[in-house]
Protein backbone atom coordinates (compact mmCIF):
# COMPACT_ATOMS: atom_id res chain seq x y z
CA UNK A 1 0.00 0.00 0.00
CA UNK A 2 1.35 3.39 -0.91
CA UNK A 3 0.48 6.77 0.54
CA UNK A 4 0.61 10.14 -1.13
CA UNK A 5 0.66 13.43 0.69
CA UNK A 6 -0.29 16.84 -0.64
CA UNK A 7 2.64 19.19 -0.77
CA UNK A 8 2.11 21.92 1.86
CA UNK A 9 1.61 25.44 0.54
CA UNK A 10 3.36 28.25 2.33
CA UNK A 11 2.36 31.89 2.02
CA UNK A 12 5.03 34.51 2.50
CA UNK A 13 4.46 37.70 4.46
CA UNK A 14 4.77 39.69 1.23
CA UNK A 15 2.06 37.59 -0.43
CA UNK A 16 -0.22 38.02 2.57
CA UNK A 17 0.32 41.78 2.47
CA UNK A 18 -0.52 41.99 -1.23
CA UNK A 19 -3.64 39.88 -0.64
CA UNK A 20 -4.74 42.26 2.09
CA UNK A 21 -4.13 45.28 -0.12
CA UNK A 22 -6.08 43.64 -2.94
CA UNK A 23 -9.04 42.86 -0.66
CA UNK A 24 -9.09 46.45 0.63
CA UNK A 25 -8.95 47.90 -2.89
CA UNK A 26 -11.73 45.61 -4.09
CA UNK A 27 -13.98 46.69 -1.19
CA UNK A 28 -13.33 50.44 -1.56
CA UNK A 29 -16.19 52.26 -3.28
CA UNK A 30 -13.67 54.05 -5.51
CA UNK A 31 -12.38 50.78 -6.99
CA UNK A 32 -15.07 48.13 -6.49
CA UNK A 33 -16.29 48.46 -10.09
CA UNK A 34 -12.86 47.64 -11.52
CA UNK A 35 -11.99 44.33 -13.11
CA UNK A 36 -10.15 41.69 -11.10
CA UNK A 37 -7.09 42.27 -13.28
CA UNK A 38 -7.10 46.01 -12.53
CA UNK A 39 -7.43 45.41 -8.78
CA UNK A 40 -4.59 42.89 -8.87
CA UNK A 41 -2.42 45.36 -10.76
CA UNK A 42 -3.06 48.09 -8.15
CA UNK A 43 -2.35 45.67 -5.31
CA UNK A 44 0.93 44.63 -6.92
CA UNK A 45 2.06 48.26 -7.20
CA UNK A 46 0.95 49.41 -3.73
CA UNK A 47 2.72 49.10 -0.40
CA UNK A 48 1.55 49.20 3.22
CA UNK A 49 2.22 52.08 5.62
CA UNK A 50 1.22 52.11 9.28
CA UNK A 51 1.03 55.35 11.25
CA UNK A 52 0.33 56.09 14.90
CA UNK A 53 -2.53 58.24 16.15
CA UNK A 54 -1.94 62.01 15.76
CA UNK A 55 0.80 61.40 13.16
CA UNK A 56 0.96 63.71 10.15
CA UNK A 57 0.76 61.69 6.93
CA UNK A 58 1.11 64.61 4.50
CA UNK A 59 1.64 68.31 5.17
CA UNK A 60 0.16 71.26 3.35
CA UNK A 61 2.46 72.77 0.70
CA UNK A 62 4.83 69.77 0.55
CA UNK A 63 5.45 67.97 -2.74
CA UNK A 64 2.95 65.23 -3.47
CA UNK A 65 4.32 61.96 -4.82
CA UNK A 66 1.81 59.40 -3.49
CA UNK A 67 -1.87 58.73 -2.96
CA UNK A 68 -3.30 56.73 -0.08
CA UNK A 69 -6.16 54.29 0.54
CA UNK A 70 -7.27 53.86 4.16
CA UNK A 71 -7.29 50.15 5.02
CA UNK A 72 -8.16 50.80 8.66
CA UNK A 73 -8.28 53.84 10.89
CA UNK A 74 -9.32 57.43 10.37
CA UNK A 75 -7.68 60.49 8.78
CA UNK A 76 -8.51 64.15 9.32
CA UNK A 77 -8.00 66.54 6.40
CA UNK A 78 -7.53 70.13 7.53
CA UNK A 79 -5.89 73.51 7.09
CA UNK A 80 -4.15 75.61 9.76
CA UNK A 81 -4.27 79.40 9.66
CA UNK A 82 -1.35 81.66 10.56
CA UNK A 83 -2.97 82.24 13.96
CA UNK A 84 -3.02 78.48 14.60
CA UNK A 85 -6.75 78.11 14.06
CA UNK A 86 -7.75 74.85 12.39
CA UNK A 87 -10.46 74.19 9.82
CA UNK A 88 -11.35 70.53 9.27
CA UNK A 89 -12.29 69.90 5.66
CA UNK A 90 -13.26 66.26 6.06
CA UNK A 91 -12.74 63.12 8.12
CA UNK A 92 -11.90 60.08 5.99
CA UNK A 93 -12.53 56.47 6.97
CA UNK A 94 -11.81 52.93 5.85
CA UNK A 95 -12.07 52.52 2.09
CA UNK A 96 -11.58 56.21 1.26
CA UNK A 97 -8.64 57.73 -0.63
CA UNK A 98 -6.70 60.96 -0.38
CA UNK A 99 -3.64 62.60 -1.88
CA UNK A 100 -4.42 61.91 -5.53
CA UNK A 101 -4.94 65.54 -6.56
CA UNK A 102 -1.23 66.39 -6.41
CA UNK A 103 -0.42 63.39 -8.59
CA UNK A 104 -2.40 64.87 -11.46
CA UNK A 105 -1.59 68.58 -11.30
CA UNK A 106 1.98 68.24 -9.98
CA UNK A 107 1.42 70.95 -7.35
CA UNK A 108 1.94 70.91 -3.60
CA UNK A 109 -0.43 69.31 -1.14
CA UNK A 110 -3.49 71.47 -0.54
CA UNK A 111 -4.11 70.38 3.08
CA UNK A 112 -2.72 68.50 6.06
CA UNK A 113 -3.75 64.87 6.54
CA UNK A 114 -3.42 63.59 10.11
CA UNK A 115 -4.26 60.14 11.50
CA UNK A 116 -6.72 60.54 14.39
CA UNK A 117 -6.21 56.91 15.48
CA UNK A 118 -3.77 54.12 14.56
CA UNK A 119 -4.14 53.87 10.79
CA UNK A 120 -3.05 51.47 8.07
CA UNK A 121 -2.69 52.79 4.53
CA UNK A 122 -2.08 51.39 1.08
CA UNK A 123 0.36 53.73 -0.69
CA UNK A 124 0.54 54.17 -4.46
CA UNK A 125 3.27 56.35 -5.98
CA UNK A 126 2.70 58.68 -8.93
CA UNK A 127 4.60 56.69 -11.54
CA UNK A 128 2.87 53.48 -10.54
CA UNK A 129 -0.55 55.13 -10.73
CA UNK A 130 0.15 56.63 -14.17
CA UNK A 131 1.42 53.31 -15.50
CA UNK A 132 -1.65 51.58 -14.10
CA UNK A 133 -4.03 54.12 -15.67
CA UNK A 134 -2.33 53.66 -19.04
CA UNK A 135 -3.34 49.98 -18.88
CA UNK A 136 -6.67 50.39 -17.07
CA UNK A 137 -8.26 53.76 -17.97
CA UNK A 138 -11.42 52.90 -16.00
CA UNK A 139 -9.46 53.74 -12.85
CA UNK A 140 -9.01 57.32 -14.09
CA UNK A 141 -12.76 57.67 -14.61
CA UNK A 142 -13.37 56.43 -11.06
CA UNK A 143 -10.86 58.93 -9.68
CA UNK A 144 -12.48 61.75 -11.64
CA UNK A 145 -15.89 60.78 -10.30
CA UNK A 146 -14.57 60.75 -6.74
CA UNK A 147 -12.93 64.17 -7.13
CA UNK A 148 -16.14 65.56 -8.65
CA UNK A 149 -18.03 64.33 -5.59
CA UNK A 150 -15.57 66.12 -3.31
CA UNK A 151 -15.94 69.31 -5.34
CA UNK A 152 -19.73 69.15 -4.95
CA UNK A 153 -19.37 68.70 -1.19
CA UNK A 154 -16.95 71.64 -1.09
CA UNK A 155 -19.54 73.77 -2.94
CA UNK A 156 -22.15 72.77 -0.34
CA UNK A 157 -19.81 73.73 2.50
CA UNK A 158 -19.05 77.11 0.93
CA UNK A 159 -22.76 77.77 0.46
CA UNK A 160 -23.48 76.87 4.09
CA UNK A 161 -20.73 79.18 5.33
CA UNK A 162 -22.17 82.04 3.27
CA UNK A 163 -25.89 81.43 3.77
CA UNK A 164 -26.40 79.56 7.06
CA UNK A 165 -25.89 80.56 10.67
CA UNK A 166 -23.89 78.43 13.12
CA UNK A 167 -26.93 76.51 14.34
CA UNK A 168 -27.91 75.52 10.79
CA UNK A 169 -24.35 74.54 9.92
CA UNK A 170 -24.13 72.41 13.04
CA UNK A 171 -27.39 70.63 12.19
CA UNK A 172 -26.23 69.89 8.65
CA UNK A 173 -22.89 68.57 9.93
CA UNK A 174 -24.48 66.30 12.54
CA UNK A 175 -26.87 64.87 9.94
CA UNK A 176 -23.97 64.36 7.52
CA UNK A 177 -21.96 62.49 10.17
CA UNK A 178 -24.99 60.34 11.02
CA UNK A 179 -25.56 59.45 7.38
CA UNK A 180 -21.85 58.71 6.82
CA UNK A 181 -21.12 56.48 9.80
CA UNK A 182 -24.25 55.99 11.89
CA UNK A 183 -26.41 52.92 12.44
CA UNK A 184 -30.18 52.75 12.74
CA UNK A 185 -31.63 53.18 16.24
CA UNK A 186 -35.15 53.40 17.65
CA UNK A 187 -35.04 57.20 17.93
CA UNK A 188 -33.07 57.90 14.74
CA UNK A 189 -29.42 57.24 13.83
CA UNK A 190 -26.77 56.29 16.40
CA UNK A 191 -23.25 57.70 15.98
CA UNK A 192 -21.02 55.56 18.18
CA UNK A 193 -18.08 57.96 18.15
CA UNK A 194 -19.45 61.42 18.88
CA UNK A 195 -17.17 64.23 17.71
CA UNK A 196 -16.00 66.58 20.45
CA UNK A 197 -17.36 70.12 20.44
CA UNK A 198 -13.95 71.39 19.37
CA UNK A 199 -13.94 68.95 16.45
CA UNK A 200 -17.40 70.15 15.43
CA UNK A 201 -16.25 73.76 15.69
CA UNK A 202 -13.30 73.03 13.39
CA UNK A 203 -15.63 71.34 10.90
CA UNK A 204 -18.05 74.25 10.52
CA UNK A 205 -15.78 77.25 11.01
CA UNK A 206 -16.86 78.35 14.48
CA UNK A 207 -15.54 78.36 18.05
CA UNK A 208 -16.09 75.76 20.74
CA UNK A 209 -18.08 78.06 23.01
CA UNK A 210 -20.61 78.85 20.27
CA UNK A 211 -20.90 75.18 19.34
CA UNK A 212 -21.43 74.26 22.99
CA UNK A 213 -24.42 76.59 23.25
CA UNK A 214 -25.93 75.40 19.96
CA UNK A 215 -25.31 71.73 20.77
CA UNK A 216 -26.88 72.02 24.22
CA UNK A 217 -29.93 73.76 22.76
CA UNK A 218 -30.45 70.94 20.25
CA UNK A 219 -30.24 68.48 23.16
CA UNK A 220 -32.77 70.45 25.21
CA UNK A 221 -35.11 70.50 22.22
CA UNK A 222 -34.84 66.70 21.99
CA UNK A 223 -33.36 66.82 18.47
CA UNK A 224 -30.16 65.05 19.52
CA UNK A 225 -29.50 62.68 22.43
CA UNK A 226 -25.99 62.45 23.92
CA UNK A 227 -25.14 59.06 25.43
CA UNK A 228 -21.60 59.12 26.80
CA UNK A 229 -19.30 59.06 23.78
CA UNK A 230 -22.22 58.25 21.49
CA UNK A 231 -24.89 60.46 19.97
CA UNK A 232 -28.36 59.85 18.57
CA UNK A 233 -29.43 62.15 15.74
CA UNK A 234 -33.19 61.89 16.01
CA UNK A 235 -35.73 61.30 13.27
CA UNK A 236 -37.12 64.77 14.02
CA UNK A 237 -33.81 66.42 13.16
CA UNK A 238 -33.39 64.27 10.05
CA UNK A 239 -36.88 65.26 8.92
CA UNK A 240 -36.12 68.93 9.57
CA UNK A 241 -33.08 68.84 7.30
CA UNK A 242 -35.00 66.80 4.71
CA UNK A 243 -37.72 69.45 4.49
CA UNK A 244 -35.13 72.20 3.94
CA UNK A 245 -33.41 70.17 1.21
CA UNK A 246 -36.74 69.54 -0.54
CA UNK A 247 -37.80 73.19 -0.41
Amino acid sequence: MSFSFARPTFTTAAEEEKARIGASIAQASLFNSLSTEAVDDLARRASIKRVAARSTIVSQDEAGESMFLIISGRVKVGIFGENGREVTLSVLRQGQCFGEMSLFDGKERSANCIATEPTTLAVLHRQDLLQHIARYPATALNLLGDMAGRLRRADESIAQLALCDVNERLIHRLVHIAEEEGTAADEGILVRRRPTQQELANMIGSCRETISRAFNQLARDGLIIARGRSLVVTDALLAQVGKVAAA
